[in-house]
């Protein structure tokens, strides 16, 4: 009779790979529910913290922003103010330059009074002086001809001396009359001169105070517009920082109810982080003590049939295991499988229908034919062990499925298969090849087997 051909390593390798194997016991419930429990309301709070931040930053930045306004609002409000007192003391000078330039006129129009009266004053001289023109002619050649023909002396003829007399007579008539007119003459003259140079006088006075007060009225005038056009435009931007500063208020009341929000949100993300956790503690407290009752019922009674998870860890069962399917072994961990090749595991001689259950708890991380050794059950015990089960006929379980120890998983067919050609043995019994790896290198699986050697007897001394 020939056996089933053990599994190599490399094939065996290729056969874990090539499935879906389900790491339940690297990743355990308790694992995940702390990850989905505490690390989102981890992430959450901080993400509030850092949006707080932020906000309490940017609340800073507009207080800052509002201070700078307040400080503009004073300096535009104060600078209106003393535009307002210089457009107040232009206008009160723009009123005195134009008394000023009324008490000018009235110069004016009296110094055209007094130069109307001088120039009527100096009409009627002229006239006078025009009236006597002929007095004044026969006066003067009179004066001529006796500056040419002097009065004779007294012993002269009395023809001379009557000439005399009358000359003497006329002149003594004449000379005091030409006297007066001569000295009202000449205080007319005099006046005249007077009036003409306080004339021109006047006139130079008054024309430089009309250009005077042309000059102030224009330079007022200028300075009027100029605080004008400056009050309007710090009224503008008065106006502005108003805006501005309501705006500023508006967004710190804005931003105050966010970071109160926020905090409050904080408070109550941080009180469901920490009912969670407690929640959570006490979960892995009550979890811990089931498993720690599973164990302990493990070792004295038959683990319960409705678990989801191993009940125990399999490195702890080591002599504690029952074989997969009744008979002996034929072949031992590290013999020479009859191709040269050393064995990774050990072969099982059994009876041909014969039902294989599973040894210990754990995840059917596949099931089905593989290549020429029949069907293959590969289960997945925990901390990164596997039992590979080779040579069966019919498979009852699927891959992904849950199985405990003893459970039924197949049945042993009526021949061998191809890939029992490279061991020759004297039975023509069905085998069962079994492997045990640990972090996918295979180890003497002898060591977890209970110690029932008349049930495992060899038939040979291999």
């Amino acid at each position: 009779m020939r056996l089933i051909r053990p599994l190599p390593g490399a094939l065996l390798v290729l056969a874990l790979t090539a499935v879906t194997v389900l790491m339940l016991w690297s990743t355990t419930p308790s694992n995940a529910t702390d990850a989905d429990a505490t690390d989102p309301d981890s992430v959450g709070t901080i993400e509030l913290e850092q949006e707080q931040e932020a906000s309490r930053l940017e609340l800073q930045s507009v207080a800052n922003e509002a201070a700078l306004a307040a400080k503009a609002l004073e300096a535009l409000q104060s600078d209106i103010a003393a535009l307002r007192a210089d457009q107040q003391d232009l206008d009160q000078k723009i009123a005195e330059t134009a008394s000023r330039r009324a008490e000018l006129d009235q110069q004016i129009k009296a110094g055209e009074q007094t130069m109307t009266g001088l120039s009527e004053r100096q009409e009627a001289v002229r006239l006078s002086l025009i009236s006597r023109r002929s007095v004044l002619a026969e006066v003067l050649a009179a004066l001529q001809r006796l500056g040419r023909d002097p009065p004779p002396a007294l012993l002269v003829s009395p023809e001379d001396a009557l000439s005399s007399v009358r000359s003497a007579i006329m002149l003594g008539a004449v000379v005091p009359e030409i006297r007066a007119e001569t000295q009202a003459l000449a205080d007319d003259l005099k006046e005249l001169a007077a009036l003409r140079q306080a004339i021109a006088v006047e006139r130079v006075a008054l024309a430089k105070a009309l250009e005077e007060n042309a000059e102030e009225e224009q330079r007022l005038a200028n300075l009027a517009s100029e605080k004008a056009a400056l009050q309007e435009q710090s009224s503008r931007r008065l106006e502005r920082e108003r805006e501005r500063a309501e705006a500023l208020s508006v967004r710190s009341t804005e931003l105050e109810s966010v970071i109160a929000r926020l905090a409050d949100e904080i408070v109550s993300l941080r009180q469901a982080a920490e009912a969670a956790r407690k929640a959570e503690e006490e979960r892995q407290r009550q979890l811990a003590e089931q498993l720690e009752r599973a164990r302990a019922f493990a070792a004295v009674a038959v683990p319960d049939k409705n678990r989801i998870m191993p009940a125990y860890a399999f490195s702890r069962l080591t002599g504690t295991l029952s074989l997969p399917v009744q008979g002996e072994t034929v072949r031992y961990f590290g013999a020479d499988d009859g191709t040269g090749h050393t064995l990774a595991g050990e072969v099982l001689a059994t009876e041909k229908g014969a039902t294989v259950v599973a040894p210990a708890d754990g995840w059917i991380a596949y099931a089905g034919p593989f290549r020429s050794y029949g069907q293959v059950v590969i289960i997945d015990t925990g901390e990164n062990h596997h039992v590979v089960l080779a040579g069966m006929e019919k498979i009852k379980v699927s891959a992904g499925r849950f199985v405990v120890a003893g459970e039924p998983l197949a049945t042993m067919g009526q021949t061998r298969f191809a890939g029992s050609a490279a061991l020759s043995l004297a039975s023509e019994r069905p085998t069962l090849y079994i492997e045990i790896r640990k972090d996918g290198q295979p180890v003497d699986p002898r060591s977890w087997w209970k110690d029932d050697m008349s049930s495992r007897k060899a038939s040979n001394d291999t």
